[in-house]
């Protein structure tokens, strides 16, 4: 895992760096999305709420649409999917326990498991390993961004 700016960023995962998320391919179609630490660092505070609504699964959402809302002591708003896909479900544990979004953004604290519709085209648009994490670096120092 690599660490910039106080921020840590796992080569093996793809990001919409812009929105600060990731997501994992499972098996298949499936993958397992989340906020990055540095989503965590820009909400402020511990996590107050992160849901995914019931009535959503089962529905399909767009690549950059919200897939959860999250909800902290200085923010409150959505958590982006980074790729197109219809629901399956979302982490269940983060309704009793919201902040591990934050302490453990890549493990216990994913947000949602999707079904990928278009994996192989907006595959191409997502940062992965080493130059996704320079190019994730960029951004954090163009705007001053840290997590430490």
């Amino acid at each position: 895992m690599a660490t910039v700016r106080g921020c840590d960023l796992p080569e093996d995962l793809f990001y919409l760096i812009d929105k600060h998320v990731w997501v994992r391919r499972l098996e298949g179609s499936l993958v397992r999305l989340g906020m990055t630490s540095v989503a965590a660092k820009l909400a402020g505070g511990g996590l107050n709420a992160v849901t995914v609504s019931a009535r959503k699964v089962g529905q399909e959402v767009a690549q950059g649409k919200s897939v959860a809302t999250l909800e902290s002591s200085k923010f409150v708003g959505p958590v982006p999917a980074p790729v197109s896909g219809v629901l399956v479900r979302g982490n269940e544990r983060l309704e009793a326990e919201p902040n591990i979004a934050a302490t453990d953004p890549y493990g216990e604290g994913w947000v949602a498991e999707v079904e990928a519709t278009n994996w192989e085209a907006e595959v191409a648009g997502l940062a992965t390993g080493a130059e996704g994490v320079t190019a994730y670096a960029a951004k954090l120092e163009a705007e001053g961004i840290s997590c430490g």
